[in-house]
């Protein structure tokens, strides 16, 4: 039997690899391939059509600051095209408009992601509120905590130059659930599923034992191709592989 080690280092930089609830990060600031993915993973959760890795390559930035200093001129000269130039720059205006419940994931912070925000967004205004007894009277667990609040700690000067306003979008009192959560096979992120399932109840989401029609998420930390992964797969459901990660505890 083979046996696979983790990477101990970064492939792109050399940097030495941090692990962080059982995933990998490379915390050079200047790690190139890190630098594109990250804006790759900003420009997808904030919506920005026409700004996939091919563009960013002829684009040749490396910052969100690069990105949103461009001008119509600039990306012209670079993708030879001034109708999709005029698009991408639309798209880019649309996107200032975000409020911190939707930018707050998108700048690639360990352990912060669509639910955790959320939480954030019903005891505060903006970003710059955040601090540690915030964050823990929000709901958030010591280890999202964390992550936050040295992330806004490196930061937090740097990203207020972005053109946004950093404001919360207050969420509106509903009765329909997060979400319809379904979980095949064991669990690693946490010690069993009844724990897992409180605290799914707890942010709002419904949990189900079987995979009906009315389920939005299958949880499959096991790796395996279960019936029900390949039947959620086929079906459109999304799949988490990380549901400790995913809910931002």
């Amino acid at each position: 039997m083979t046996v696979i080690e983790a990477p101990t280092n970064c492939p792109s930089c050399s940097s030495v690899l941090e692990e962080v609830n059982y995933l990998l990060f490379c915390r050079n600031p200047t790690c190139g391939s890190k630098l594109i993915k990250l804006i790759e993973h900003f420009a997808k959760t904030l919506k920005i059509k026409g700004l996939g890795p091919a563009t960013l390559v002829k684009l040749g930035i490396v910052s969100l600051e690069e990105l949103y200093s461009l001008s119509l001129q600039d990306i012209d000269d670079a993708i030879s095209s001034s109708r999709i130039a005029a698009k991408l720059v639309d798209e880019l205006e649309r996107s200032k408009k975000a409020p911190l419940n939707v930018l707050l994931p998108a700048f690639s912070i360990p352990l912060i992601g669509k639910t955790a925000s959320e939480k954030l967004s019903k005891v505060c205004i903006d970003i710059e509120e955040i601090d540690y007894e915030l964050c823990r009277k929000a709901g958030l667990g010591e280890k999202s905590t964390k992550s936050l609040c040295d992330w806004l700690e490196r930061e937090l000067y740097q990203v207020s130059l972005l053109p946004f306003s950093f404001k919360f979008e207050k969420s509106q009192a509903t009765n329909t659930p997060q979400g319809v959560v379904c979980i095949s096979g064991k669990l690693t992120s946490y010690s069993n599923k009844a724990e897992a399932h409180k605290v799914l109840e707890e942010l709002g989401y419904v949990v189900k034992s079987t995979l009906t029609k009315d389920v939005t998420i299958l949880v499959n930390e096991s790796g395996i191709e279960s019936a029900k992964t390949k039947k959620a797969r086929a079906s459109g459901i999304q799949i988490i592989t990380n549901l400790f990660n995913f809910i931002g505890e």
